[in-house]
């Protein structure tokens, strides 16, 4: 049996924010994210460039645990909720609750306070963050159609990295404005609360269950479905070659891509100084942001693109080559131009690859279970970016120059790729031949 593909047009931007609840739903992840840039970066500052404060590897490493292991601690809980209650309600509640604790932790930084205190509110923080994040993605296939739905989440999530990068550079700004020390620090934190309530806002104006479930395939008891969540999301990635292997990938990117970070974090702060325009330290890290946005903002534009010309086989493995080569010939010289440009392919590629895996997700996991996968994936994305920040940071010099770590970086992308490439191969083994297309594009075609 042979199946034709059918040629698919290309909606754009305009097309799809002509979708109200596709618009609204897309501005609720704008202020969220924003919120969320600029409080990652306020706290980040009054960590690492403070300059009442000293930061060292490990230092660097326990802010990143700060910042992603709330969501890993809370996935199981994020997945078996979101596909239990109505998303409009978890997504607004969530960002009213991180907006209280937001407040918490910039008086603690204005308090001067450090280790447990600070750590225990930032960790809820960005725990409830999750059930946004999840539920933003879990709910886009609820507003737009099916064969539209890597436009819509490239448009989506691009617009939305790109803010959260533009709540970074406010961050810079405002504590520019109101000074570098613990009391500035705490007031530009502060700021976040802003992006929150007003995302809160914005998700109210949907109608109750528009973003789903459309059914609750869960146990009566709470307690029950949760314990149940990590459990249901991995079997339905396991049945799920796609999303598998898509996954595999981009782990072995984020895995590569922590190790570059933390080497970055180092040279901007103990070795890189001022050229020309470019500058080092958090001025630096902005500019790293600026670049790593426009790397963002063309994987939006392309990515959609160069799927339907190549196919999602062609495309990942063609972002991990290309990820692999700038890692070698633009990190190792550990200059501040050459620094930039890495950071913009390297993010470029990452996010060619995490567009085409929530795009699987969405298309071939269920709705009953795809906020359970959806929680898996973050929970398994982060806590393998603070494992190899952690591994890192236990051999890294404190100037930050490694070009042995760079590149071992360099072959995680490789393995990332021969993982793939595996992982796929099992996929076509269940498949029947006929319902593949030629160019795999990752699903079947008819």
């Amino acid at each position: 049996m042979t199946t034709l593909a059918v040629e698919k047009h290309h909606w754009g931007s305009r097309r799809l924010l002509g979708i109200p609840a596709y618009r609204r739903l897309l501005a609720t992840r704008l202020a969220s994210q924003w919120g969320d840039g600029l409080f990652q970066a306020g706290l980040a500052g009054a960590v690492l460039f403070n300059p009442e404060r000293q930061a060292d590897p490990a230092a660097i490493a326990a802010g990143f645990a700060v910042l992603l292991l709330p969501y890993s601690l809370v996935g199981p809980f994020t997945g078996a909720l979101l596909d239990r209650w109505d998303r409009k309600k978890v997504i607004v509640v969530a960002n009213v609750l991180r907006a209280t604790f937001v407040l918490f932790t910039a008086l603690a930084v204005g308090a001067g306070l450090s280790g447990l205190p600070l750590y225990v509110s930032a960790l809820v923080v960005m725990g409830i963050g999750r059930f946004v994040g999840s539920g933003l993605s879990a709910s886009l296939p609820h507003l737009v159609p099916e064969d539209h739905l890597v436009e819509a989440n490239a448009l989506a999530t691009t617009a939305g990295a790109i803010m959260a990068v533009i709540g970074a550079a406010c961050a810079i700004g405002f504590r520019t404005v109101l000074g570098a020390g613990d009391g500035g620090s705490g007031w530009t934190t502060s700021i976040a609360v802003v992006g929150l309530l007003l995302g809160a806002f914005i998700a109210s104006r949907f109608k109750p269950g528009v973003l789903g479930p459309d059914e609750v395939d869960e146990p009566h008891t709470a307690m029950r479905a949760v314990a149940r969540g990590l459990v249901d999301g991995g079997r339905a990635t396991l049945q799920t070659p796609s999303v598998t292997a898509g996954l595999a990938a981009l782990l072995a990117h984020r895995a590569g891509f922590a190790i570059s970070l933390m080497i970055t974090l180092l040279l901007m702060r103990y070795s890189l100084e001022d050229v020309g325009i470019l500058k080092a330290g958090i001025g630096g890290l902005g500019e790293i942001a600026v670049a790593g946005g426009a790397g963002i903002l063309l994987a939006g534009v392309l990515t959609d693109r160069i799927v339907d010309r190549f196919g999602t086989k062609r495309t990942i493995c063609g972002a991990l080559l290309l990820t692999a080569a700038a890692q070698v010939g633009l990190g190792l010289p550990m200059t501040l131009p050459t620094i930039l440009a890495a950071g913009f392919f390297v993010i470029f590629a990452g996010q060619v690859v995490k567009l085409c895996v929530d795009t699987a997700v969405q298309h071939d996991v269920g709705d009953e279970v795809r906020g359970r996968v959806f929680a898996l994936y973050d929970t398994l994305f982060n806590v393998t970016q603070v494992t190899a920040v952690t591994i890192t940071a236990t051999v890294v010099p404190l100037d930050g120059r490694s070009p042995g770590l760079l590149l071992t970086a360099a072959g995680l992308y490789l393995v990332g790729l021969a993982a793939y490439l595996l992982l796929l191969a099992r996929k076509r083994q269940v498949q029947h031949p006929g319902l593949v297309s030629e160019d795999d594009g990752g699903h079947p075609i008819g």
